[in-house]
């Protein structure tokens, strides 16, 4: 438990201490956030905020990580996977910076890469944590033999998170807020297991996106851009691998779900009808353009988020006779 508690606080004291330096930084080289044409009209105000906060995330959780860890496969394999995940966001933001225009890398630059990612998950959690080829339907524990299909389970868990997280990233704090939420379901599921190397990365990842939050919240001075979501996706992902709940997930992540889903029901309707079910998409811009104000969104949603994860903890408990 100490662990958890110093790697979580050294985490959030980093991010603390090192923005302000890193938000002058960004200003200075004039990195600052490029606003989509189509997005809400409120939204163009918030053009030039620093963005790639997500680099000060990773940076305290690395350094929190690498002094406290064990070295053990299971939570290297997240550590991995959220770093790898991160670097592919941080090209993306600097793509978009230095074309200067809301659009990054080529989706097929960011398929291979995700692919990849999603491999070298799979050889680490077959082949060095020694975890079995199986997916657990914890509401029944019942467990499915995958075989071969295993690797496309990994894919699908890794680059469905990134990309709903990277999704929720539409107001300030937000995505900061839910994913430090879930991630703290983590940091209990990982203890309930005994796997204190693993429960202590995600206490790192969790003390990260608070102290991120002191300067990402509304009115945000800083946004984490791709470099964060991606990454924190990644590192969520890697947790419901390692941890076999990547269908508990759909659960423990539902805030994340309900964005993503919102955005492929407004693109099947318009698509097949030519009507919009939402007014905008995302759903967190519908309820913008509802004239819901950003605070209201923001903390409704993060309570949706808190009762996903401790529905989704209360049922990993009971799955392992707790």
């Amino acid at each position: 438990m100490g662990r958890i508690l110093f790697g979580g606080t050294g985490a959030l004291l980093i991010c603390i201490f090192l923005s302000p330096k890193f938000i002058e930084f960004l200003r200075k080289r004039e990195f600052g956030q490029h606003i989509r044409e189509d997005g809400p009209a409120g939204h163009h105000q918030k053009a030039g905020t620093p963005t790639m906060g997500g680099v000060i995330i990773f940076l305290a959780v690395a350094v929190a990580f690498l002094i406290l860890t064990d070295y053990e496969w299971r939570s290297l394999g997240v550590f991995g996977a959220a770093i790898a995940c991160a670097l592919l966001g941080f090209a993306d933001d600097y793509t978009k910076l230095i074309k200067r225009r809301s659009l990054g890398l080529r989706a097929r630059t960011k398929l291979i890469v995700t692919i990849a990612i999603s491999l070298g998950l799979w050889f680490i959690a077959t082949q060095e944590a020694h975890l079995q080829p199986t997916l657990w339907l914890r509401f029944v524990d019942y467990h499915i033999d995958l075989g071969p299909l295993y690797p496309l389970l990994i894919y699908l868990v890794v680059a469905g998170t990134t990309s709903a997280v990277n999704l929720t990233d539409g107001l300030d704090g937000l995505a900061a807020g839910c994913a430090a939420i879930v991630l703290l379901a983590y940091v209990g599921i990982t203890f309930l297991a005994y796997d204190f190397d693993m429960a202590m990365l995600a206490g790192c990842l969790v003390g990260a996106c608070i102290g991120f939050l002191w300067y990402n919240a509304f009115p945000a001075t800083i946004f984490m851009g791709d470099t964060g979501s991606l990454g924190l996706g990644g590192a969520i992902a890697g947790l419901a691998v390692m941890t076999k709940t990547e269908v508990l997930l759909i659960l423990l992540g539902g805030i994340f779900v309900i964005e993503a889903l919102s955005v492929v029901i407004q693109v099947i309707s318009f698509q097949m009808t030519r009507r919009r079910v939402f007014l905008m998409a995302p759903i967190h811009h519908h309820f913008e353009l509802k004239a819901w104000s950003e605070t209201k969104i923001i903390l409704r949603f993060w309570i949706v988020a808190s009762i996903c994860g401790a529905i989704g903890f209360t049922i990993y408990r009971q799955s392992r006779g707790i």
